[in-house]
């Protein structure tokens, strides 16, 4: 297998512990000796062993002389674990192959120059773009204070966002694995006084229900109170109610609607990337835009995707 070959390889092993690591970035790991795949570690939660600490005890002596592949560059700094520079140094790795220079000001480019000082053979950037894109709601949590707010709606063909069920079944169940990847998922009062929605994870083998926020004043009886995990009320203004949660470590949310919060978002800049469900059907002039009282602007198409009777379209933020 070739460098990116293999760095693509611990890029699956980054998903597993994909929404379970906040504040911390999704990081995967491989060792490799003489080209065969001898360990794999993934960052399960912070606090716990990062990726390369985990790879590199599985493998045990194995690890000496040998290859280690990650998406992100080691650390090489003390926070909650020590510096994974100091555990590769002590395993006796010969070569680091590393994805994405960490953007976070305690290891920006120190733990690459510390392994190369201690006579490690370090390559930078492989597989560097994917590796970017697998942590970019981390990338901008670390650098802005902010988290990657991920606008979903699920609209009819002329753009209506009714009440009730509007997209299929293989829609509403990617959804939930949305739900599942994401750190928070946001709604508004009124969402939660006409719909009473449980914003959980259902149908997701060992899923885990994300941080729920609710903006204004939701019914003390609402369903989503009575679920598992917790539920965050908050008011003021949308970038304050986002550098909080930020505060909070949560680096990623998901806004589920309805149009007068899909509106703010989309006003005041606040989003990074929509997805959009589109389902066959025609409202008329009664229901409300998705958008709510937005104004014009042109975003950016990622993809389309057919989900179901569904058509999936991914925006982003024009520059």
């Amino acid at each position: 297998m070739t460098a990116e070959e293999l760095m693509r390889v611990a890029l699956l092993e980054a998903e597993k512990g994909r929404g379970r690591t906040h504040p911390n970035p999704a990081v995967g790991a491989l060792v490799v000796r003489g080209g065969r795949i001898v360990a794999r570690g993934h960052h399960q939660k912070a606090g716990g062993p990062h990726a390369e600490v985990v790879a590199l005890r599985k493998a045990g002596a194995r690890a000496r002389g040998a290859d280690l592949y990650v998406t992100l560059e080691p650390c090489n700094h003390t926070g909650r674990t020590p510096p994974c520079t100091e555990a590769i140094l002590a395993a006796g790795i010969e070569r680091v192959f590393f994805g994405s220079t960490d953007p976070n000001p305690l290891v920006d480019g120190y733990g690459g120059r510390k392994l190369s000082r201690s006579r490690v053979e370090v390559h930078a950037g492989i597989a560097g773009d994917e590796c970017d894109a697998s942590n970019e709601p981390w990338f901008k949590f670390i650098t802005s204070g902010l988290p990657w707010v991920v606008l979903k709606a699920a609209i009819t063909l002329d753009g209506k966002l009714p009440g009730g069920i509007v997209s299929g079944e293989q829609s509403r169940a990617l959804v939930h694995r949305w739900r599942d990847q994401l750190d928070a998922i946001l709604v508004g009062a009124g969402t939660v006084r006409a719909d009473d929605p449980r914003l959980t994870v259902r149908g997701v083998p060992k899923g885990r229900n994300p941080i729920r926020v609710v903006l204004g004043t939701p019914p003390k009886n609402a369903r989503l109170f009575k679920e598992a995990g917790e539920t965050i009320v908050a008011g003021g203004p949308m970038e304050t109610v986002l550098r909080d949660l930020a505060r909070r470590g949560l680096t990623s949310v998901l806004v589920e609607g309805g149009s007068n919060v899909h509106g703010q978002f989309l006003e005041a800049g606040l989003w990074d990337e929509l997805r959009l469900f589109i389902a066959p059907k025609i409202f008329g002039e009664k229901e409300l835009s998705w958008a709510g009282r937005a104004g014009k602007r042109t975003l950016e198409l990622r993809s389309v995707a057919r989900v179901g009777e569904d058509v999936l379209s991914i925006y982003r933020r024009r520059p």
